[in-house]
């Protein structure tokens, strides 16, 4: 082989990226070359791990007294058409005059952020770690939680450009092997230039694609995704995102939280009673409130309705335009805050709600009733946060069928998403189970959260191998 010749090959490959550092050395007759990435390798480790053990050896005449001078574990031989790709993922490969192999050394280093607390996933008591954008460390974190055999990891690569890493887990004997293979087949079959977050699956990976209702499972938390795996689900870990997707998904999961099995059983149920009313007023209330408001405000307290009257007499907008404003004020507040430094994010709040809000009421533009009604609708926004955007566009529907056709268009807008909704299934999942189709074991952790002692099988909502989880 002509080194030389190689390491200019390698280069003109590369496009003689600034980031390409090679190296030449010669040895007893034989040339050896270095070809590496300096952005993504440890370049103190090349040189006192690699190049310096190399270049004081004498006894360097083939592959394996090569192998023998670097004394790495993370050593392998590769064909030609493998080198280019281990290059480009932060390995140093190795060439010789005297063979026509290359050797690769696993050098990866990069900066990465250690697994704190998400921000989006605090809990009072529990595990504080969360994911990471590297994914050994993600798959390290979970394998922490399993010292099985049963554990499995699958590596998979999505992009066409981007090449990136993806590994399905899962516990073999555990979850269902017609869903894992589902999974992997439809990783498989996906065609695109790159994926950078896992979000870029999503949608991939649904059932139903164009729905706007969410159906895979995700989490920021090693914990939450080693319990969700011991109920039988598949985890999807991507290089580069923090967030870990997990299938089947019902939508169940998203009234449980982490808090609820590091606390009293009794407060976790009213938790959930908490959160599925937040649910109901978010997506219900204002459309219900305008409703009445409109069309049959002889429904309405007589009381109350002459606190209406009295507060709408001077407001020029009509009720279906003073929500409307009302909504998209605190839509505008909402971005706001999240652009803007923390320490004028917390300035804008103050300005918004205080400020513009009694403004706008004393000078007569929005009336004090619409303006608690919406705010506690969007503050009950976040009784679920992983279901936001779809409560949102929920929300504005329902405004829309309340202020145009009144109760009876509300009412067939209930009727049609709960049918729509009933109707969506996640790898043979019912989305809304075990509520509909009535499961009456898996409603020991529903709405009910029983003692762990009483939750003896894992759920039937979908296909698992084992169903006893205790004896």
């Amino acid at each position: 082989m002509n080194v030389l010749k190689q390491i200019e090959n390698f280069c003109q490959k590369l496009h003689d990226s600034a980031d390409v550092s090679t190296r030449f050395l010669e040895k007893n007759g034989v040339q050896i070359g270095f070809v590496y990435l300096k952005s993504i390798t440890d370049n103190l480790l090349f040189v006192e791990g690699i190049y310096q053990p190399i270049s004081v050896s004498e006894e360097i005449v083939d592959f394996e007294s090569l192998k023998q001078a670097i004394g790495s574990n993370d050593l392998s031989v590769v064909t030609r058409e493998e080198v280019l790709g281990k290059i480009l993922e932060g390995s140093v490969c190795i060439f010789l005059s005297s063979d026509e192999r290359f050797l690769i050394v696993d050098n990866l280093k990069f900066d990465s952020r250690m697994p704190n607390e998400p921000p989006t996933s605090p809990v009072i008591s529990g595990p504080r770690e969360g994911f990471v954008e590297d994914i050994k460390t993600n798959i390290s974190l979970i394998r922490r939680r399993f010292a099985s055999e049963k554990l499995v990891f699958k590596n998979l690569c999505v992009g066409e450009i981007t090449k990136t890493k993806i590994v399905v887990a899962y516990l073999d004997g555990i979850a269902d092997d017609k869903i894992v293979e589902q999974i992997e087949n439809k990783i498989k079959k996906i065609k695109i230039d790159g994926v950078i977050d896992s979000y870029y699956l999503v949608s991939l990976l649904a059932d139903r694609p164009n729905s706007v209702l969410r159906q895979v499972g995700s989490s920021e938390k090693p914990d939450i995704v080693a319990a969700k795996m011991l109920e039988g689900r598949v985890a999807i870990v991507v290089n580069g995102s923090p967030i870990v997707l997990t299938l089947p998904f019902v939508f169940l999961e998203d009234l449980q939280s982490s808090n609820d099995y590091y606390t009293n059983y009794v407060y976790a149920t009213f938790l959930r009673f908490v959160r599925m009313c937040g649910l109901l007023i978010a997506v219900l209330g204002p459309g219900l409130y305008i409703a009445l408001q409109l069309f049959h405000y002889n429904v309405l307290p007589i009381k109350y309705l002459i606190t209406i009257a009295d507060s709408t007499q001077q407001i020029p907008f009509t009720p279906f335009l003073e929500i409307l404003f009302i909504t998209l004020l605190f839509h505008i507040l909402y971005e706001v805050s999240l652009r803007l430094p923390s320490y004028l994010g917390l300035a804008t709040s103050i300005v918004g709600a205080l400020i513009l809000g009694d403004t706008g009421v004393k000078a007569g533009l929005i009336s004090p009733p619409t303006v608690i009604v919406v705010a506690i609708g969007k503050i009950a926004l976040y009784t679920l946060p992983e279901e936001n955007a779809q409560i949102n566009l929920f929300q504005f529907l329902f405004i829309i069928l309340g202020a145009t056709l009144g109760l009876l268009g509300f009412l067939g807008g209930v009727i049609y998403l709960f049918n729509y909704v009933n109707g969506i299934e996640s790898y043979g999942a019912p989305y809304l189970a075990p509520f509909s189709p009535f499961i009456f074991s898996d409603n020991k952790d529903g709405l009910l959260k029983v003692p762990l002692k009483d939750m003896k099988t894992r759920p039937k909502s979908f296909r698992n191998e084992k169903k006893e989880r205790m004896s």
